[in-house]
């Protein structure tokens, strides 16, 4: 059965209906069907991406590391996979004006020890000059192993916020799979747990049930200012607004950097304050 709470002022806006014990556990189970079929499709879905053609490249392009230019082929330290993230870079911005969603994606793995356990080498690229990404690497106690990709040619180069996986067969390199927007979201296992909790993400375009708070924006990461206080909405993020290079930097009325580019979503305290 279901009811409401004693005294509805003290309730949670939105908060799901109360049941008895067996009456969750029926919709509970409910759910599990539509859970388990979603689990086998992405187990599906995981077998076809293994059995994605592959694009051999060039092994010998080199990259830039905390030991100087190294060849691409380098990173994989020894192991046969490696798994990269393209991190987006704006030259010149504050490290608070770094991309917020790239910032979140580093953050959530801050080290491969698992992965490296399993035969897979992981690293992070960005277009950013090697002086500006070593600063900001140290500074936010980074561990990866980053390199600058500046002015390299895709595959290992080219358009930054994707994961991308390359096999190595002795001395040949291939690239096997890439994904970017929504799909870099399998390294923040944060929205996962979310997802799992009633209010969820509390984004703008989740599809809650009646009553519930609105989302606060469209994205998955949000910006906060240098000390970590989160800054909802367009009008109200003191912080830089580096959405793209080549983003006009303006004074605000409050002497705040910001530009005339739509600004985009936030991270969170550490990560937004450091360089999200």
């Amino acid at each position: 059965m279901t009811t409401t709470p004693d005294d509805p002022t003290t309730a949670l806006p939105g908060r799901p209906p109360v049941v008895d014990l067996a009456t969750w556990q029926a919709a509970r189970d409910e759910l599990l069907v539509r859970e388990k079929a979603h689990t086998r499709e992405g187990d599906a879905i995981a077998a076809a991406r293994r059995r994605l053609p592959m694009v051999e490249l060039d092994g010998t392009v080199e990259v830039v590391g905390p030991d100087g230019p190294v060849p691409f082929l380098d990173l994989f330290q020894g192991r046969d996979e490696l798994v990269v993230y393209k991190h987006m870079w704006y030259d010149g911005a504050p490290r608070q004006g770094q991309c917020e969603g790239c910032t979140t994606t580093a953050w959530h793995l801050k080290d491969a020890v698992y992965l490296n356990a399993r035969g897979v080498s992981f690293a992070i690229l960005t277009t950013g000059r090697w002086d500006e990404v070593a600063s900001y690497v140290e500074f936010m106690g980074y561990t990866q192993p980053w390199y600058s990709v500046r002015d390299v040619d895709a595959p290992v180069g080219g358009s930054m916020g994707y994961i991308t996986c390359f096999l190595r067969d002795g001395d040949r390199v291939f690239l096997t799979y890439s994904t970017t927007g929504r799909g870099n979201e399998r390294v923040n296992g944060s929205l996962g747990l979310l997802d799992m909790t009633p209010y969820g993400r509390g984004e703008a375009w989740e599809d809650n049930p009646e009553g519930r708070p609105e989302g606060r924006g469209p994205c998955w990461s949000w910006r906060s200012d240098a000390d970590g206080n989160a800054t909802w909405g367009p009008t109200s993020r003191p912080v830089p607004q580096w959405t793209r290079p080549g983003a006009t930097p303006v004074e605000t009325s409050a002497g705040t950097a910001t530009t005339t580019d739509a600004p985009s979503s936030a991270a969170s305290a550490k990560v937004s304050g450091a360089g999200s």
